[in-house]
């Protein structure tokens, strides 16, 4: 998630690497960290197109991924990557890993939206190891990290978003229905970095449509989630 000279919001949470100078700089002591950003669907599962209340997940998770790695990339510190450039484009959940892993990211946020009878945001992640076309995945040294970077984008969703969305708190991926019938998440399965799933709203419920419909709850989304970014990047600067 996107320095102190630009997001002014997280000026209460100073560190080194908010001060680094000339990341870029192959000498440099900061080593730039890589943040991949997942706007779910098209893939496997299902194209995300249906419509729901007037809009639909594809679209909503492409606008909310806009907007957040446009406020990331205004941190020189971090080196933003989308898993894919055209919206419409299938992408398989696996290849969505795998851009991640090339990357090596500090984090692979896949941003979705729900549906059911539920409402508010919900953050997951890989509670246990899962297997999907003979691959058993992710490893335990992953399942640990990735419960480490839920509890800090949970943070910050929170810190952000206030009372704006009902907040679900953080479960594990073997609580969605992929994941209760192959263990975890595709995508966690085959990932080999730090994996988070936020469900941002439930599309079905009306309020929580016309919440992320809006400019408003768009930018508010996508600053909540970069919130947690930082607090997730910062936590990894602290412990090198």
């Amino acid at each position: 998630m996107k320095t102190l000279r630009l997001i002014v919001s997280f000026s209460i949470y100073p560190c080194r690497l908010l001060l680094a100078e000339n990341v870029e700089k192959k000498n440099s002591s900061f080593p730039i960290s890589v943040i991949v950003i997942d706007p779910g669907h098209p893939s496997e599962v299902n194209s995300g197109r249906a419509i729901q209340n007037g809009t639909t997940e594809l679209e909503m998770n492409w606008e909310v991924a806009e907007r957040l790695v446009k406020i990331l990339e205004s941190n020189s510190h971090l080196r933003v990557l989308k898993t894919r450039e055209v919206r419409d484009s299938f992408m398989s959940n696996k290849d969505r890993s795998a851009t991640a892993n090339k990357a090596s990211a500090t984090i692979f946020l896949r941003l979705h939206c729900d549906t059911g009878s539920g409402s508010g945001f919900t953050i997951y992640y890989p509670d246990r190891q899962g297997k999907k076309n003979g691959k058993t995945g992710p490893s335990q040294e992953i399942i640990k990290q990735s419960g480490e970077a839920a509890h800090f984008i949970h943070r910050g969703m929170c810190e952000k978003l206030g009372n704006c969305l009902k907040d679900n708190g953080i479960k594990g991926d073997s609580a969605t229905f992929v994941g209760g019938k192959q263990g975890a998440l595709t995508g966690s399965i085959f990932s080999e970095v730090p994996a988070v799933t936020v469900e941002m709203v439930f599309l079905s419920n009306k309020s929580d449509a016309e919440f992320i419909k809006c400019e408003k709850g768009k930018q508010s989304l996508a600053q909540a989630l970069a919130q947690g970014v930082f607090l997730w990047v910062r936590e990894k600067e602290i412990r090198k």
